[in-house]
């Protein structure tokens, strides 16, 4: 160890010695440790993201069977090709709908947790679907808008509202039977003759299934004599099953047609009176001036019995997935803004109190702000997770109504590997998520970063 001597003012000046110089070999050790424990995670996101993310933008130049190089041309079709925009403008939808409405669910079920009694089992309610699979979820909403009534709950619910509050009954598929005088025209059923005062028309009717009449359907019976202001008859099933019975007249066990709209018009083409069939089919239109009337069934009593909403169908078939994911994710929203909250200065909010704010000026003065942090990463965690939805979308949807409710997503997988077998327009859709997915998870890193921070 040696002494330096330095000269100061004409002075020599003796230093303090100098320490030993950090051993070289020290520093090696500590980066071969260093090196050493990143390798694993190295090797794999190099394995996993790295190779991936390279391979598809080189495979994406290539065109199907991968041999010609066609640069550009992939990212041409995929920007030109119907299927691909719908695809992009189906996500562009999620993108604006399902962050938002989960994101303001989220908000308002975290602060009612803070106002109700029981907000355990309010969270874990709203909370459970998360535990729930995507593809089970995607069967369980399938199966609940299922256009049939008789497998779809929400459909099965509205045909009982309607049923409930709709006037008369449907016999779709019904037509009078053929040599009794009845004519058919524009759905309705009519009486050939022109029926007097004080007069009666049966209506025998045929095409109608036995099995699927009303449960108060009543043996059919002849009318009763008609006043002479009115008209009478009986509207029944011309059939008997097992067969039996004569065409066209009453007897053996015929059925009523109960709940059916019976009008009379005059020479003019006026509706002047109208009647109802009763369980046992017969009706009787009274106040009628004497004259002679066209007896009918309009075609209404014809019209296919409602059967609910096409949920599944092509228009509102996006807007039932969305609904599903929003089910899930609100919970998740929800735990989170739910910790924000709990994490909050709540005496800031007493003091708004106390100087007269209204819980809303408190809510959106104080609480919206402080949250704003929180609220943010949410959604912009949900926007990535809705750029990559799939299997929502693939499960939910009918094979009609798959290419309208399509996302790019299951387009990449569809032209990749459901039967378009391009890998390289799949690949140039893949690098397309990737840039769209990008800029905002790089936002979500900056706002970490700034929060940890602080």
């Amino acid at each position: 160890m040696s002494t330096a001597v330095e000269a100061v003012d004409g002075k020599d000046v003796r230093l303090a010695p100098a320490g030993p110089r950090p051993s070289l070999s020290r520093a090696r050790r500590s980066l071969v440790t260093a090196v050493i424990f990143l390798a694993p995670a190295l090797f794999l996101l190099g394995v996993l993201i790295g190779y991936p993310v390279v391979y598809s933008v080189w495979r994406s130049l290539f065109d199907a069977s991968g041999r010609n190089f066609v640069g550009g041309a992939n990212y041409v079709t995929m920007f030109t090709d119907p299927a691909t925009f719908l695809s992009i403008r189906n996500n562009v939808i999620w993108v604006i709908v399902a962050p938002v409405t989960c994101t303001v669910l989220g908000l308002i079920f975290a602060v009612l947790m803070n106002r109700i009694r029981w907000a355990s089992a309010f969270k874990l309610i709203v909370f459970m679907p998360m535990a729930i699979s995507m593809v089970a979820s995607g069967v369980i909403f399938r199966t609940l808008f299922q256009e049939n009534p008789d497998l779809g709950a929400v459909n099965a619910g509205l045909v009982a509202i309607h049923d409930a509050v709709a006037d008369g009954a449907g016999y779709p598929g019904a037509r009078p039977r053929d040599g009794v005088g009845l004519t058919g025209t524009g759905g309705a059923v009519e009486s050939g003759a022109a029926v007097p005062a004080g007069g009666q028309q049966d209506f025998p009717l045929v095409g109608i299934l036995g099995a699927t009449l009303p449960g108060d359907a009543a043996t059919a019976v002849p009318a009763s004599k008609a006043a002479d202001d009115e008209i009478t008859g009986t509207v029944w099933l011309d059939f008997v099953t097992g067969g039996g019975g004569v065409d066209g007249e009453l007897g053996d066990g015929k059925k009523g047609l109960p709940g059916v709209t019976v009008q009379a018009v005059d020479s003019a083409g006026a509706v002047v009176a109208s009647a109802v069939t009763g369980a046992d089919g017969t009706y009787a239109i009274s106040g009628l001036d004497p004259g002679d009337y066209r007896v009918g069934l309009p075609a209404s009593n014809f019209a296919a019995n409602y059967a609910g909403v096409s949920w599944l169908g092509p228009t509102l078939v996006t807007a039932v997935i969305i609904l599903a994911y929003v089910w899930i994710w609100a919970g998740f929203a929800m735990v989170m803004i739910a910790s924000g909250l709990s994490a909050m200065d709540v005496s800031l909010q007493e003091a708004a109190r106390v100087d007269g704010a209204s819980e809303w000026q408190v809510f959106r003065r104080i609480t919206a702000p402080l949250l704003s942090p929180v609220l943010i990463v949410v959604f912009i965690t949900l926007i990535i997770n809705v750029l990559k939805i799939f299997d929502l979308v693939y499960v939910i949807p009918p094979g009609s109504s798959l290419p309208s409710a399509s996302v790019i997503a299951v387009q990449l997988w569809t032209v990749s590997f459901g039967g378009g077998n391009d890998q390289g327009l799949g690949s140039a859709l893949a690098i397309l998520l990737l840039v769209l997915v990008l800029p905002f998870m790089i936002i979500n890193v900056r706002r970490f970063r700034m929060e940890r921070e602080q």
